[in-house]
């Protein structure tokens, strides 16, 4: 079902200058950023990044220290084990003429059960420390992000598309909470068991730890190797992929058109294109990826024939014991284990300092004024509103959309905003509710200049109908009362015949408590019926139509032209409409071009003028003639 969406705390409305174009709409092409199939930004600023990150998670601190240094001291311990297995050994070999010493057998056996025992009770404990960490700071994050987008004013929405900001709040957050998870302590057990099987393997002999170190460099020198020519075949896969997506979605989404202008020859086409890249990069990236497991094996292995080799010449020459080869065999492993998960910690590090860039700086953009401050309030508002020479420019824009715009609606007026599209008639509507604060002049409501007002009070006076209808999942009574408290089923149903839109609810399966989901098809007539039930409902002393019936057949909008005569009735209304037949019983027409009005008065008025009004309106007869 289009336009519905889960989140029923904010209102359904499409953007800045809603209705007219370049405002409020998502960016076109390609991947979104940060969202699936795009490739993995770089962080500009990295340790910038991680220090806010890292301050972010200050009241996590104390789990945090106390989970990494327990994968430190188990790091630790599990180093501790090679030394004991080569005491053993000793232990044993020294025994076989003359008798094992079992007692000692048993105390450095025992010895080896606490370390690895201790080593893994700490290793659950760092896991399960930061799998709570990382789950309070991913909620902190989202709930941040969620409050900060209530408070960003509306031309922030001009500059960054509905796919960015929700890939900041699930792809970014879960990025960040993936690298809290496993990279930090990853990268301090990785830290901790290279240098410390190191400094191990020297305690126990210097010419086999040079031996197991340089058997070890050069295996990671050919993966190295590999690892870059591996990546550019991942960024292409990514990228690939991101295409193919983008091109699906469109296909799905506008599958009817394609259809009807017999485009599915050239959609093959392009998708068997797009597919075949996304084959030809996946298989020489996971080719190449797919020789790093193998490759590690080569490592140990090669590490692990060239400590035999060695040591069993050492061993010979009576330089050192049995009990050595064995002990820098598990050194060897755990030497070349580490460098492998550094390397992936880094990546890891890097794409979280990327991700919380974008977080951050989404949560550090400008916000709305406080408002706090200000005591005026509306109260019993009769529905005077005063246009008085009012300027605006987006402010992300230095170019003046609305240049000397003064207007008067009396209480109870039915005013009718009409021009040709761009003209800044949305733009109006959206200045009026605050959405927008305007560059110059006033706009008072009841003689109150609504910038003195809180934003809450001037749209609690309001009740919108939109071009785009807006329903959210849920069912059908809870669609049609939204916000409006106490609303009883006889009011819903009287609202909902008046719109025509009874008789359809009544043969849904459940009535008013049908959910409305992908399941329940409504026509988009239906859905902006049910739009404008809600305004019937809401009742609020003035009424925004802005193309209110713009998706209804002329049956549907003679039905729902009357029930808004009757809705208008005592209050003041501001109607958007191109269809100016809907139109011409207006107490006061304006008619708008290139943000100024040009023209004011009735319908007959303005027809007697024949000027700009009478264009359009005829211009309409000719078109249907």
């Amino acid at each position: 079902m289009e336009n519905r969406h889960r989140r029923p705390d904010r209102p359904g409305y499409g953007g800045p200058g809603h209705g007219e174009p370049g405002h409020g709409r998502p960016r076109p092409g390609g991947p979104r950023p940060g969202g699936p199939g795009a490739p993995m930004e770089k962080s500009k600023d990295f340790k910038g990044t991680w220090s806010k990150l890292l301050l972010y998670c200050k009241k996590y601190w104390a789990a945090m220290i106390i989970s990494l240094g327990a994968a430190a001291i188990g790091t630790v311990l599990t180093l501790l084990g090679p030394d004991k297995i080569s005491e053993l050994t000793k232990i044993i070999s020294e025994g076989i003429l003359t008798g094992i010493d079992l007692d000692a057998v048993g105390k450095v056996g025992c010895t080896l059960v606490i370390f690895y025992a201790t080593s893994w009770l700490l290793s659950a404990l760092q896991h399960f420390l930061m799998a709570g960490v990382t789950q309070n700071v991913s909620k902190n994050l989202r709930t941040d992000i969620s409050k900060k987008i209530n408070r960003l004013p509306m031309w922030y929405y001009n500059k960054v598309s509905t796919g960015d900001v929700l890939s900041r709040v699930t792809n970014d957050v879960d990025t960040i909470a993936q690298s809290l998870n496993q990279s930090i302590g990853t990268l301090v057990s990785a830290i901790t068991l290279l240098f410390g099987s190191l400094f191990m393997m020297l305690k126990t002999d210097g010419i086999m730890t040079l031996t197991a170190v340089l058997s070890t460099i050069i295996g990671f020198g050919l993966m190295m190797a590999i690892m870059g020519k591996s990546q550019k075949y991942f960024f292409r896969q990514q990228k690939h992929l991101g295409e193919l997506n983008g091109h699906i979605e469109e296909i799905y989404s506008g599958h009817t058109v394609v259809k009807a202008y017999n485009g599915e020859e050239m959609s093959q086409k392009a998708f068997d294109e797009m597919n075949e890249n996304l084959r030809d990069s996946g298989f020489k990236a996971q080719c190449l990826s797919g020789m790093m497991q193998p490759l590690m094996g080569f490592i140990g292995n090669f590490g692990y024939v060239a400590v035999c080799i060695v040591g069993a010449l050492l061993t010979m020459n009576d330089k050192i014991g049995f009990e050595v080869i064995i002990a820098f065999m598990m050194y060897v492993r755990y030497f070349t284990q580490p460098l492998s998960q550094l390397a992936q910690a880094a990546q890891s590090l890097q794409s979280a300092a990327a991700a919380g860039e974008r977080v951050f700086e989404f949560l550090a953009a400008e916000e709305m004024e406080d408002e706090s401050h200000k005591t005026a309030r509306l109260t019993n508002v009769k529905g005077e509103v005063e246009f008085d020479h009012v300027k605006f420019g987006y402010e992300d824009s230095d170019k003046i959309l609305i240049k000397d715009f003064s207007a008067k609606a009396k209480p109870g007026q039915k005013i009718a905003i009409v021009g040709p599209t761009g003209a800044g008639k949305t733009t109006m509507v959206n200045l009026l509710m605050r959405f927008h604060e305007i560059a110059g002049g006033e706009i008072r409501i009841d003689g109150t200049p609504t910038k003195d007002i809180r934003r809450e009070d001037v749209h609690s006076q309001f009740c919108m109908v939109l071009q785009d209808t807006w329903l959210f999942e849920g069912t059908v009574r809870e669609n049609l009362v939204y916000c409006t408290e106490n609303v009883s089923d006889e009011k819903i149903e009287k609202a909902c015949k008046a719109v025509g839109l009874h008789h359809f609810i009544r043969t849904l399966p459940h009535g008013y408590d049908t959910v409305l989901n992908d399941q329940v098809n409504l026509s988009q007539g239906q859905k902006q019926q049910l739009t404008i039930a809600r305004a019937m409902i809401a009742d609020k002393p003035m009424l925004i139509l802005d193309e209110a019936t713009s998706s209804v057949d002329t049956r549907t909008e003679i039905q729902i032209q009357n029930a808004m005569d009757e809705l208008m009735k005592g209050r003041t209304s501001f109607v958007i409409a191109h269809r100016l037949s809907t139109i011409k019983n207006s107490d006061l027409i304006l008619v708008m071009k290139d943000g100024d009005i040009i023209e004011s008065g009735t319908h007959e008025d303005l027809l007697a003028k024949n000027g700009f009004y009478a264009e359009l309106y005829n211009s309409q007869f000719e078109q249907s003639a």
